[in-house]
């Protein structure tokens, strides 16, 4: 094969009318310009030898190559690993209620900033700020959004320049590499460690507070995603509180039902922190809450006052769409409907046997079509997402006994949808907790496809 024999982009393009009324002649033209300069540089750099490839080929190619340019990265994924808020997953699924209300935000204008009865400019935070103080008990709420930023406009706008109080053993690290220590030294305010890693005294603030006359916050961070125990103390919030300086709770997954209820450790609760004394609580929507990445900061109205006038604000806003998830969310809070229409909730709450009853289901049709060992097993479920750590709740799965179950994990992530199960003791495992009703026809099809190889 030689350069002379390959065609011309020109040629190419003249047979190839179908690509480009699906693609566009530019984005068609330069696949069919990428292909050609890929099999040159082959040629130039010593390969020989085999026909040139057809005008047929390149245009297979090229489809190919196309069709990969033009899909959505993001795509949608059946959940079968039983982590309930998983981070990498996308964590909390929205409502029924919250799509519809993001489609109906999204679809024409809406009056983001507009007062209708006034006819003139509006605030944005007004149509969630009445139901998180009606919920929460708070005087005023905004939402940005996530909850970083939430605990950076907190800093910036409140202690910019100044000294903020915080154990040592709540200097955390989030997902991602993020810690709150960096997140502080970015707001501008001067960060004040006190106590040891294991054992913080109420004296210690004390003094730190007393050695540092300029100080303007003590901040409490909640530990979501780890766990302390041993020998390990720490003041309580309404201690905190008790000191003379606001009061900053980054409660960071926050909830407003009683996780106890569903037989889970206690988390503390928005309006547990703020009856404690709290001046401000942040915590996120996406996480136990069950509605859209954001941020929430609701307490004191003068602070939050504050914070709304800082210029950080306009930078870290929640936009209309998050903004249409997380009021049809908190409605449904405010109807009593949590556990039954938010996903998380009901995921949390679903009866063991409701979940033995759908993996039995699944076992029957997957051992109908697969000669492997195909069995309904115990197993944990997790709540995922920085929320309530090691804390599990019981389960049962569809377990699969194949000879390379990293091999058919990967073809089930191959799917479409993509199936993300778990690989343990040589088994692949799916946990219908986190398997919405509606996904199950597409997990059949794709367990059979992925086991047929």
């Amino acid at each position: 094969m030689s350069l002379r024999d390959l065609p011309s982009v020109d040629r190419l393009l003249a047979q190839s009318d179908e690509l480009v009324r699906a693609y566009g002649r530019p984005l068609t033209t330069q696949a069919y310009r990428d292909l050609l300069d890929a099999a040159r540089a082959r040629l130039r750099g010593g390969a020989s030898g085999g026909p040139a490839p057809t005008p047929d080929d390149l245009q297979a190619q090229a489809r190919q190559r196309l069709a990969s340019q033009t899909t959505a990265s993001l795509r949608p994924v059946i959940n079968a690993t039983g982590v309930i808020i998983h981070t990498n997953l996308g964590r909390a699924p929205l409502s029924t209620a919250a799509l519809a209300a993001v489609e109906a935000a999204a679809r024409g204008y809406s009056n983001l900033e507009f007062d209708l009865e006034d006819g003139e400019r509006g605030s944005r935070s007004a149509h969630v700020e009445g139901l998180i103080s009606q919920l929460t008990g708070a005087e005023a709420a905004l939402v940005v959004n996530n909850n970083a930023a939430g605990l950076l406009l907190m800093l910036a706008a409140l202690a910019a320049g100044q000294a903020v109080v915080i154990a040592r053993s709540q200097l955390v690290e989030i997902g991602g590499g993020f810690r709150v220590p960096d997140v502080m030294a970015q707001s501008g305010a001067r960060l004040v460690e006190v106590g040891a890693t294991n054992r913080t005294h109420l004296q210690d603030y004390r003094q730190a507070l007393d050695a540092n006359g300029e100080t303007a916050l003590v901040l409490h961070a909640h530990r979501s995603n780890f766990k302390m125990i041993g020998f390990v103390g720490e003041p309580g919030l309404a201690e905190l509180a008790s000191l003379g300086r606001p009061l900053l709770d980054d409660l960071g997954s926050g909830t407003l039902l009683d996780t106890a209820a569903f037989g889970l450790a206690h988390e503390p609760t928005v309006t547990e922190s703020l009856a404690a004394g709290s001046a401000l609580v942040a915590f996120s929507g996406d996480k136990l809450l069950g509605g859209p990445q954001a941020g929430i900061v609701a307490g004191k109205r003068a602070l939050v006052d504050k914070l709304k006038r800082h210029p950080l604000a306009r930078a870290v806003r929640a936009d209309k769409l998050c903004l249409a998830a997380l009021g049809a969310t908190l409605q449904h809070y405010l109807r009593d409907e949590a556990t039954r229409e938010i996903p998380v909730w009901r995921m949390i709450a679903a009866p063991l046997a409701a979940l033995d009853e759908r993996a039995q289901r699944w076992a029957a049709q997957v051992g109908a079509a697969h000669s492997g060992a195909v069995t309904v097993v115990d197993g944990e479920s997790t709540i995922g997402g920085g929320s309530l750590p090691g804390e599990t709740l019981p389960t049962r799965l569809l377990a699969l006994q194949v000879a390379a179950p990293n091999a058919l994990a990967a073809r089930l992530r191959a799917q479409n949808p993509p199936i993300v199960a778990r690989v343990a003791d040589e088994r692949v495992l799916f946990d219908p907790r986190t398997v919405m009703v509606e996904e199950e026809t597409n997990l059949m099809r794709g367990i059979s496809e992925a086991l047929s190889g």
